[in-house]
C-alpha cells in the first residue's frame, strides 16, 4: 500500500565489478523499487543503497559509477506492473542497436 503523498519508484543504478587479473571488468545495472515523495528522494535513497551495495553486498566488491535513472510506477507494484521503461532515439538498425546498448557478451557486440 502507498503512503498518502508517496509513489513508487524504480530507480536503475549502474555498477562495475573488476575481473580478475586476465579478465575484463563485469558491469550490472541493477533496478530498485522505493517509495518517496518524489523522483529526487528515490534517487537519493536508492544511491545510498548503491553505495552499500557495491561495497558489501554484492559477491566481489564493485564500484558504483553515479548513474541513477528513476521512473515513476504508474502502476501498484504487482504481477505484470511496469517497474521500468527508457525511450531512446537511435538511426542504428535493430540488430546494431542491440549490439550497441544490450550485448550480453556472448555475440557479436562491438569491441
Amino acid at each position: 500500500m502507498v503512503e498518502d503523498n508517496k509513489h513508487w519508484y524504480a530507480v536503475r543504478c549502474v555498477f562495475r565489478f573488476d575481473g580478475a587479473a586476465d579478465q575484463e571488468s563485469s558491469y550490472e545495472e541493477r533496478i530498485t523499487l522505493w517509495q518517496a515523495g518524489d523522483a529526487d528522494e528515490a534517487i537519493e535513497r536508492a544511491e545510498a543503497d548503491a553505495q552499500h551495495y557495491a561495497a558489501e553486498t554484492a559477491e566481489t566488491p564493485g564500484e558504483y559509477l553515479g548513474l541513477a535513472q528513476a521512473y515513476w510506477l504508474f502502476d501498484e507494484p504487482g504481477d505484470g506492473a511496469e517497474v521500468f521503461s527508457m525511450f531512446r532515439e537511435s538511426p542504428l538498425d535493430p540488430d546494431a542497436f542491440l549490439a550497441a546498448y544490450f550485448d550480453d557478451g556472448i555475440g557479436d557486440g562491438p569491441d
